[in-house]
C-alpha cells in the first residue's frame, strides 16, 4: 500500500499529510488522536499512524465543533452517536445566550462607570447591583414599596398605585442600553434613601385621608394642556395672563382658601424625586419616560399662591 496515494483499497495519510490537508497543526491532530476522538485506521511499517478519508472528514467536523465552543468529551458523544449535533447545539445556544447577556451587561455597567466617572468602590457596587437576579431586583423594589405603604389602609386606587410602583421587568433586556442599566442603578440608590422613603410615606398617609385619584389625573391633564404651553411661551405665573390661565386650570370661582390648599397639596406631590422614580421605572421597562411635568406644576403652584 502506498501511503498518501490512491490504490485499490483506500488512500491513507500520515499525520503530517493530514495536517497539510486540513490546516490543523500536527500537535492538535496528535492530541485528538491520543484522546481517542479520531482513531487511526492502521500503522505504517515504520509505526506511523495512518488515517483514511473518513478520518479526514471527522477531523474537519471536530475542528468545526471546537470552533463553536463544544468540548472534546461532548464531541466524542456526538461521534459515537450517543447524542445528536442538534441536541448539543440547543444546549450550547442557551449557554451562549447566557454568556452574551452577561457580556452585554458588563459592557453597559462599564459604560455607566465611564459616564459617571466613579471610583473603584462605586464600580463594584454598580456591578453587584446590575448582576442581581430578576427576583432579587424585584425584592429590592417590593421592600421599598412595602415600607412606604406599611400599616396604611389602602383604597382601591392606592392599591393600583402600589402595584404600579412594583412594576419591574422579569430581567434587564438581553441587550440593555447604558441608559437602562444606569436607570436601575439610580433607582436602587433612590429606594435606599431613607429620607425619600419617609417623604413618600407621608404623601401616602396624607392622600389616604383625602383621596383624589380621579381629580388628580384630570388636573394633570389640564396642567399639561394650559400650564405647559404658558411655560413654553414665557408667560409669568404672577402676570395677568398667568391669572387667566390658572383660572382655566382650577376654575375662576375657586376660593382663595381652596387655592391655597391646592397649592400646598401640589407642593407636596410635585416632588422631583417622586417623578424620577416613575421615569426610571419607565426606562427600565423599555418605555419612554416622557417629558417632566414638574416645571408645569411648579408654574401652577406659583400662580395659585399669587392669584388668590
Amino acid at each position: 500500500m502506498q501511503v498518501g496515494a490512491v490504490n485499490d483499497d483506500a488512500e491513507l495519510f500520515t499525520i503530517g499529510q493530514l495536517a497539510r490537508r486540513t490546516g490543523l497543526s500536527v500537535h492538535t491532530i496528535r492530541f485528538w488522536a491520543d484522546r481517542g476522538v479520531v482513531a487511526d485506521v492502521q500503522r505504517s511499517a515504520g509505526g506511523y499512524r495512518l488515517f483514511d478519508a473518513a478520518a479526514v472528514a471527522r477531523f474537519e467536523l471536530v475542528r468545526t465543533l471546537r470552533e463553536l465552543g463544544i468540548g472534546l468529551e461532548t464531541i466524542q458523544e456526538i461521534l459515537s452517536q450517543r447524542v445528536t449535533v442538534a441536541e448539543v447545539a440547543t444546549t450550547h445556544v442557551r449557554a451562549l445566550d447566557a454568556e452574551i447577556r452577561t457580556l452585554r451587561l458588563r459592557r453597559a455597567v462599564l459604560s455607566t462607570v465611564a459616564k459617571r466617572g466613579g471610583t473603584a468602590e462605586e464600580a463594584q457596587i454598580m456591578h453587584k447591583l446590575a448582576r442581581l437576579s430578576a427576583s432579587e431586583r424585584q425584592q429590592v423594589i417590593d421592600d421599598f414599596v412595602g415600607g412606604v405603604f406599611a400599616g396604611i389602609e389602602l383604597d382601591d386606587d392606592a392599591m393600583v398605585v402600589a402595584e404600579w410602583m412594583r412594576e419591574m421587568p422579569g430581567e434587564l433586556p438581553d441587550d440593555p442600553t447604558s441608559e437602562q442599566v444606569d436607570a436601575w442603578l439610580e433607582l436602587a440608590e433612590l429606594v435606599a434613601d431613607d429620607e425619600f422613603r419617609e417623604r413618600l410615606r407621608q404623601v401616602v398617609l396624607s392622600e389616604s385621608l383625602e383621596p383624589w385619584f380621579d381629580e388628580g389625573f384630570e388636573l394633570r391633564r389640564r396642567v399639561l394642556e394650559h400650564a405647559d404651553p404658558a411655560l413654553a411661551e414665557g408667560i409669568r405665573p404672577d402676570s395677568t395672563a398667568g391669572q387667566v390661565i390658572v383660572d382655566r386650570i382650577v376654575g375662576a370661582g375657586r376660593s382663595a382658601e381652596d387655592r391655597a390648599e391646592l397649592a400646598r397639596r401640589l407642593g407636596t406631590l410635585a416632588d422631583i424625586q417622586m417623578e424620577r422614580y416613575w421615569r426610571l421605572l419607565a426606562t427600565i421597562n423599555g418605555r419612554s419616560p416622557g417629558t417632566s411635568v414638574i416645571p408645569a406644576f411648579t408654574w401652577l403652584i406659583t400662580a395659585l399662591r399669587t392669584h388668590h
